[in-house]
């Protein structure tokens, strides 16, 4: 159904039609009103091509996602999908598909065809190629979860975070504290594990305590990674810790597992904290350092649109975040 069919029914011209469809203020309301009435009965869908062709937006935006398995790349996309419907613009997902993606699809054959107005990028490892692909589309762009050169960020500081986590383990009495973070294979911004390790060891030596660097874990940023991790530092019963920070509720929920299966109780023998607000964990009673990934995704989304609107780009503060003590966190015995 096109133009052509609602001017016929209306008695208009095409060109009437296309005006009141955008609502241009040569258009009288009367006009308008009764132009999208009958557009509405017929089911006429705007062309978008058409719109970019007349405007030069698309009113869409891309987003980039390493996978789209993980818990706070699906909360983070769900708000930027909310901010951009609620702004009438349309989502454009492109899926790297974790190591062995096809990234080229993405960087170079689809966002380079203007079919965007801007970007989004969650947690990404960029290298020199993609950045400078990204330079030449020349698309507003934000990062949601970890800092990257020459672009604006939206998340937590993940040092604070780090540190807040820590501190409440050393508050609690704890000493032997071990770690779990590592890299994230999938593609994750590496600024994040590090940060969040940096904050740990930082806060620890603050306090006079020395991390053993066997207790400085891989735990892939994944419940399995952090089964693999609680079941190499839990194994030995002369060399234990008594508590374990995770830099990912996901890692968190995984060492608690590896903990069960060695026949040891949380918070009695292990307390264990997290990073994220993950649903599972209220569910099993982890404490953790809650933050907001579908509020950061709105906060981006927004940003991105400013931009296209004409306004000048402006650095966002870091995200809230706040301790959430649940039963996975006690003193030591």
């Amino acid at each position: 159904m096109g133009i052509q069919e609602i001017a016929t029914v209306t008695g208009l011209s095409k060109a009437t039609v296309s005006r009141a469809l955008r609502g241009l203020p040569t258009v009288a309301d009367t006009t308008i009103d009764q132009v999208r009435r009958v557009a509405d009965e017929l089911g006429y869908v705007p062309s978008s091509a058409a719109a970019g062709l007349a405007t030069g937006r698309q009113r869409a935006v891309g987003v980039v996602v390493p996978v789209l398995d993980r818990w706070f790349y699906v909360k983070a996309l769900g708000g930027v999908d909310a901010e951009l419907r609620r702004a009438g613009y349309d989502l454009v997902l492109y899926n790297l598909g974790g190591p062995g993606g096809d990234r080229d699809r993405a960087f170079r054959r689809s966002m380079l065809r203007h079919r965007v107005d801007a970007l989004v990028l969650l947690s990404l490892v960029l290298d020199a190629t993609e950045r400078n692909e990204l330079q030449l589309a020349e698309h507003p762009m934000i990062v949601i979860g970890g800092p990257a050169p020459g672009l604006r960020n939206v998340g937590v500081d993940d040092v604070v975070v780090a540190g807040l986590a820590t501190g409440h383990l050393l508050g609690l009495g704890h000493r032997r504290i071990a770690y779990v973070g590592g890299q994230d294979e999938a593609g994750m911004n590496v600024a994040v594990p590090y940060r969040r390790r940096d904050g740990f060891v930082d806060t620890m030596r603050a306090a006079g305590n020395r991390v053993p660097r066997g207790w400085l874990v891989d735990g892939r940023f994944s419940f399995a990674g952090g089964i693999a991790a609680g079941e190499a530092l839990l194994g030995s019963e002369v060399d234990r810790p008594t508590a374990v920070f995770c830099a990912s509720d996901e890692m968190a929920l995984g060492v608690m597992t590896a903990a069960t299966r060695l026949g040891l109780r949380v918070p009695e023998d292990l307390s264990v904290i997290g990073i994220d607000g993950h649903e599972y964990g209220a569910s099993v009673g982890l404490t953790t350092i809650e933050q907001d990934p579908e509020a950061q995704g709105r906060v981006a989304a927004r940003a991105v649109l400013a931009e296209v609107d004409g306004a000048r780009p402006r650095p966002v503060p870091p995200s809230p975040a706040r301790l959430v003590v649940r039963r996975s966190t006690a003193p030591p015995r």
